[in-house]
């Protein structure tokens, strides 16, 4: 049987697999024994036989996507023959035939746990959420227990974006958008500074290519000036180094384009405009247990010859970033008048800079504990996270992907926390029951709201209060996964018992009035209340929201209810103005009203005050008459106002504040909460305390029934000592 011949075409893709392979192995510099070489070559064979065929869109054989994988994490990245074997294997499952186990079978089952953690998801599960978010969710769920999954997923990504240009546009838009909002931060996070910048460059490139090319193009044009200036900058400092025999290296590296263009966009200015278009690298060769004095060493001959910010400090080897990053910044004025930045750290912090996770594992005595404390953190927001992917990506980018600031203890124990953490995420990254009772703090002796946002650098001691409860509220200023999932998971179960309550609540009510407890019957209660859901009835019912005494208006028959004597709303402005021109009685506010209704922000209205309703486009608006708005309305548009007043037979929450002055005493706040809570038992919706010179003022906003309510509530607090005055918000 004749052999079948091999087109000269067919021969030059074979030398240059050949080739590409070979340039592998040279990369694979962790990977030098014979049974390295035999897995890794054992894996390429696999790959080779299963792709056979397989042409990319750019038209290659398919082989060259997994070889350039693997050349990235054996070259840029610095892993392994493990993390090699499954970047030249991280297709195989999903686009052939071979299963997870016949991987375990081939190389055992670690290669088998990442190349499972690299699979996607079928698309026909995903139909409701994006494939690249549960795919995404799928590779974080395994981040915890071996971080390789995700760097060879991060170096899969990174040559799809080196080779984007075969792709149509639509595609180019949505994978470069994935890339900035997904990978770029992940390696950022885990300390990949090259391959995040590139990243971003190629993401930038194929969605904004005109900004794209213009930067490229004036960096390439202002390259020979750079090199000048940097050579007459470095020279003093150079030969200031030789004399102290410190062994050393400089690069003047220029910015990526992405991080040019955030700066151009952000600060509003042109490319020339950037004054830290680069920075000047300074590398030092010493022994570790030395590192952080040669650095402040250097530190020291820089400045003595160019004037320092003293804004622009950065002492990241005393505390490193998260991602394990170590380096002294500083930036310095130029005798031409132009700030440079310096950054100042030695090879092994160089390493760990640029290879991020591949280094730590190289320095392994060394590990950070900062990165520690992130990946413990990663375990606790995949342990209490939503199952909804898109909700899952949100939570992982908010809090692990964040900007980090440093805040201290009472006893002065550094604790790291996202960007814009405020005092509640503080409190529950302490524990969920000091988050649960937290009424305030102390912010460098200054009283703050649990809503107050912490700045790097805080001494913070939470104040807590045994009164206090979680509340919806809540959700609005905190900001941790941690925090909001404490929140949530107790006012979930707070509903569940409110619910049961007031379905215990309205059952006695029926069987008073002779009404079965039937689905149906809880359905047309519902409506009659204005809410779609028994459930939400409920609820209503069991905190007060909803009082049962017009039960009584519905006809029975045999316990089942036959009449609703509920109008409907009407909405529109000609309607509404029908339905209240003319009347020579107030308009009636409750909760059969045939109006829909809201209650304005700026005055808070409750049962009790002189109210007047102003028709709009979407309703009516109540106003207190005293309301200072109240003058101009009346005065601009007095044909739209309307007599009002307040169901008197109803009793329903409303909400109020308070303003509370007087003397600062230990206790004074868990008192007045205490009261509010415990003996008034009325529900808190916010509390503002401030502390000056002894003196303190505190807001509080309450819900209440009426002004008589509010009386006695303000009454109760004044009568506590050192209380100067009790004041209705206005």
């Amino acid at each position: 049987m004749a052999k079948k011949s091999i087109s000269p075409a067919e021969l030059k893709e074979e030398k240059e697999i050949t080739k590409a392979y070979r340039k592998l192995l040279k990369s694979a510099r962790y990977s030098q024994t014979e049974e390295d070489v035999r897995k890794i070559r054992k894996a390429f064979d696999i790959a080779n036989e299963s792709h056979k065929g397989v042409r990319r869109k750019s038209g290659e054989a398919y082989i060259f996507h997994p070889l350039e994988v693997a050349q990235i994490i054996a070259e840029e990245v610095g892993l392994g023959t493990t993390s090699i074997v499954c970047a030249l294997l991280h297709d195989v499952v999903e686009d052939t035939s071979l299963t997870i186990d016949d991987i375990e079978d081939y190389f055992g089952p670690t290669e088998a746990r990442i190349i499972d953690g690299l699979t996607k998801i079928e698309e026909v599960f995903e139909r409701e959420h994006s494939i690249q978010a549960v795919n995404f969710r799928k590779i974080i769920l395994t981040l915890a227990d071996d971080i390789r999954v995700v760097l060879v997923k991060l170096a899969d990504r990174l040559h799809n974006m080196r080779t984007l240009e075969s792709m149509r546009k639509d595609k180019q838009l949505k994978i470069a958008s994935e890339t900035l909002y997904i990978y770029a931060p992940l390696a950022h996070r885990l300390g990949l500074h090259a391959l995040k910048s590139e990243l971003e460059d190629l993401a930038l490139k194929y969605k904004a290519p005109q900004i794209y090319g213009e930067i490229t193009s004036k960096l390439k044009k202002t390259s020979a000036v750079r090199t000048r200036f940097i050579n007459q900058f470095t020279l003093p400092i150079r030969q200031e180094l030789d004399k102290a025999g410190i062994k050393y290296r400089i690069q003047g590296r220029p910015k990526s384009v992405f991080s040019i263009y955030t700066k151009m966009k952000n600060q509003g200015v042109e490319f020339e405009e950037v004054y830290d278009i680069f920075a000047i690298r300074i590398i030092l060769n010493v022994k570790e247990e030395v590192e952080k004095a040669e650095c402040w060493k250097v530190y020291s001959i820089a400045t003595d010859f160019y004037k320092p910010n003293p804004d622009r400090l950065r002492d990241w080897i005393s505390t490193p970033r998260a991602n394990g990053y170590e380096s002294l910044h500083t930036t310095v004025m130029s005798p031409g008048g132009r700030w440079v930045e310096v950054q100042i750290r030695t090879e092994r912090m160089d390493a760990v800079a640029e290879r991020g996770l591949a280094a730590h594992w190289k320095y392994k005595d060394k590990r950070s504990d900062a990165f520690d404390s992130w990946m413990q953190r990663i375990r606790e927001v995949l342990e209490t996270s939503s199952s909804n992917p898109i909700e899952f990506v949100d939570d992982f980018k908010l809090n692990l992907f964040a900007k980090e600031i440093f805040v201290f203890t009472p006893k002065g124990q550094i604790r790291s926390m996202p960007h814009e953490s405020t005092v509640l995420d503080f409190a529950y990254e302490i524990h969920s029951e000091i988050g649960n009772s937290c009424i305030g703090a102390k912010v460098s002796q200054k009283m703050v709201s649990p809503g107050h946002t912490l700045s790097s650098g805080d001494q913070v001691e939470i104040i807590t209060s045994k009164a206090q409860r979680p509340k919806a509220e809540w959700l609005e200023f905190a900001t941790t996964t941690k925090a909001k999932t404490a929140i949530k998971g107790y006012l979930k179960l707070e509903r569940k018992k409110i619910i049961a309550q007031g379905k215990t609540t309205i059952g006695r009510a029926m069987k008073k009035y002779a009404i079965k407890r039937s689905n149906q019957n809880f359905q047309i209660l519902s409506t009659f209340y204005g809410v779609t859901q028994p459930e939400d009835m409920f609820y209503k019912i069991g905190v007060e929201d909803i009082h049962l005494n017009r039960l009584s208006r519905l006809k029975v028959e045999d316990g089942v209810i036959t009449s609703k004597p509920r109008r409907k709303k009407v909405t529109t402005l000609d309607q509404i103005m029908a339905a209240t021109n003319g009347k020579k009685s107030d308009f009636v506010l409750g909760t059969d009203s045939a109006v829909n209704y809201e209650l304005a922000k700026c005055c808070h209205p409750i049962p009790g005050d002189d109210v007047v309703g102003f028709v709009t486009k979407k309703g009516m608006e109540i106003h207190r008459v005293s309301c200072d708005n109240t003058v101009e309305l009346l005065s601009n548009y007095g044909y739209r106002a309307v007599k009002a007043k307040w169901d008197s037979n109803e009793t329903l929450s409303f909400l109020s504040g308070m303003i509370i002055k007087g003397f600062d005493r230990k206790g004074v706040v868990n008192d007045i909460t205490k009261i509010i809570s415990n003996d008034m038992l009325v529900n808190i919706r916010s509390i503002n305390f401030t502390t000056e010179n002894g003196i303190f003022e505190g807001t509080i906003t309450v819900y209440v029934n009426d002004t008589n309510h509010l009386k006695s509530v303000k009454e109760k607090i004044r009568a506590l000592k050192g209380i100067t005055s009790v004041d209705r918000l206005s």
